[in-house]
């Protein structure tokens, strides 16, 4: 696999992350991306998304038994931790902070092409005015030199959301305050009642 990485998420893995965010404005939160490699030009399918954290955000006990849990239950049907997600405490805050990159370059120790998925607010809010079809967060990738890199700006890593619509039924569900059903790992350490897959998400 060469240096110009294609990623292309899929519809819900793409919403459940940013109901998570709004449901949670006032906090930085983040996720976990599952998938694999496909097909012959390499792309990354982002299959499944897992919502992590909203308060303990930056704690290694919680990170690395949510991890483990993720990773085992994720294994057996065959999807691996391919990448994080990111979203800023602050509306006009569009950096890559610490613990981004430290979780971000713990995930590439075993996937070595991980994605780094920033939100862009400006984007989300724009959304309903522009009905723009390309995704609302910023890709990050890991350059040889170790340090994450915007990436698209040169024409060479992407990401895409695989079904062209997706936007569109984000909007819908945002109208529809489904982000109030969204459940992380800080709700289930909370409540073990509640379930971090969010099996009812999207039925």
């Amino acid at each position: 696999m060469g240096g110009h990485l294609r990623f292309e998420i899929s519809q819900n893995a793409y919403i459940k992350l940013i109901l998570h965010a709004l449901k949670h404005r006032t906090s930085a939160v983040n996720g976990l991306l599952l998938g694999r490699i496909s097909g012959p030009n390499d792309v990354i399918e982002i299959v499944e998304s897992v919502p992590l954290f909203h308060s303990s955000i930056g704690l290694l006990p919680q990170l690395e038994i949510s991890l483990l849990l993720i990773e085992e239950y994720y294994a057996a049907k065959g999807l691996n931790i391919v990448g994080y997600f990111h979203a800023n405490e602050r509306f006009d805050d569009y950096e890559v902070g610490g613990v981004a990159k430290n979780i971000g370059d713990h995930i590439s120790r075993f996937f070595p092409h991980a994605a780094l998925l920033l939100l862009d607010h400006r984007k989300l809010e724009a959304l309903p005015k522009r009905k723009d079809r390309s995704p609302v967060m910023e890709l990050y990738t890991r350059e040889a030199s170790k340090i994450w890199k915007l990436a698209g700006s040169d024409g060479s890593s992407q990401l895409t959301i695989k079904e062209p619509l997706a936007n569109m039924v984000l909007l819908d569900y945002v109208s529809s305050e489904k982000w109030q059903d969204v459940v992380d790992f800080d709700d289930h350490l909370d409540d073990i009642s509640q379930d971090w897959l969010n099996p009812d998400l999207f039925k």
